[in-house]
């Protein structure tokens, strides 16, 4: 309101100002709501309408090109009498839980590390972002290649330091598969954790390290006493970030190793897609995707109340 406004308002009988002040406040009102309404909408039609339509999905026997057949919680019962779910759901709590400890821990050295002054500091942060900044599948490819059993880059270094040839099969034997696509998840998404906690040590005020320096303490104790206490809430965003993307992840995992060999490497994501478009069955693939619901919920909450108990 301008000053001319407010003192007209100021002089009027008190119900006129009531009545002003109420006009004012429905203004407002209305307002808000008309801009919060286009992503509201945004979220409902991409984000709501798949969701209540998936939870239909589940319910029904639905295969490709043929009408839906209502069968309850059929699906679901289905899902937990079969041993590759079981095999899928291990396999996705282990990938997304060895990837997030490694993108903390890595990414809080890296941000520590950059946070120090040497040359070319700033060119060497953009450098950091190169493999967030690279297409999923692009990377992809490109590690399938390193890994490859006959032109692999990293086969070609084990036989230079004495180990016999052929190298071991990265994307052949179930235990190398599940840890490569780990270490490749883990390079892609280090850059996410590297700059968002090196965006939180810069806001750390220097007074504090001086004054325990003065204290006496050494740099394992700034580290612990400082450093960390104050970075812990943007930890726990990252992380929590972090769990959601991992434990959803697709691209990285069909393109690279399609969820073999013999399932070692299927998520809940690619094994739900095998099931819904490889095998024609809708509704048995929209309760496989649904169950990663209550399940990366519980993850959260439990993270969550890990991080935030001190």
């Amino acid at each position: 309101m301008s000053v001319r406004s407010e003192l007209i308002v100021a002089a009027s009988p008190p119900a006129r100002r009531t009545a002003s002040h109420a006009s004012w406040a429905d203004r407002q009102s209305v307002f808000s709501w008309l801009m919060m309404a286009p992503p509201l909408l945004f979220l409902g039609a991409l984000v709501g309408y798949p969701f209540c339509y998936g939870i239909l999905l589940s319910l029904q026997d639905r295969p490709v090109a043929h009408p839906g057949t209502f069968v309850g919680l059929k699906n679901f019962a289905a899902n937990f009498n079969d041993p590759i779910f079981w095999r899928v759901a291990l396999n996705t709590f282990v990938y997304t839980g060895a990837a997030t400890l490694l993108k903390m821990v890595g990414g809080l050295a890296l941000a520590l590390a950059m946070n120090q002054r040497f040359p070319l500091k700033n060119l060497v942060r953009a450098l950091l972002l190169l493999p967030f900044i690279v297409p999923t599948v692009l990377s992809t490819v490109a590690w399938m290649w390193i890994l490859d059993p006959a032109f692999s880059v990293l086969n070609w270094v084990l036989v230079l330091v004495g180990v016999p040839k052929p190298g071991p099969s990265w994307l052949g034997n179930p235990i190398l598969a599940m840890v490569s696509i780990i270490v490749i998840n883990t390079w892609r998404g280090l850059p996410f954790y590297g700059i968002t906690l090196l965006a939180g040590l810069q806001t750390v005020p220097p007074e504090l390290y001086e004054a325990a320096t003065i204290d006496g303490a050494s740099g394992w104790q700034r580290f612990r006493y400082v450093t960390l206490p104050l970075l812990q809430p943007i930890i726990l965003i990252v992380t929590l970030f972090s769990v959601i993307f991992t434990f959803a992840d697709f691209q990285l995992v069909y393109v690279l190793t399609h969820g073999g060999p013999q399932n070692a490497t299927q998520l809940f994501a690619t094994y739900a897609f095998d099931i819904a478009m490889g095998a024609g069955q809708l509704g048995l693939g929209a309760s496989v995707a649904l169950t990663m619901l209550p399940a990366l919920a519980l993850l959260i909450v439990a993270l969550t109340i890990y991080l935030r108990r001190g």
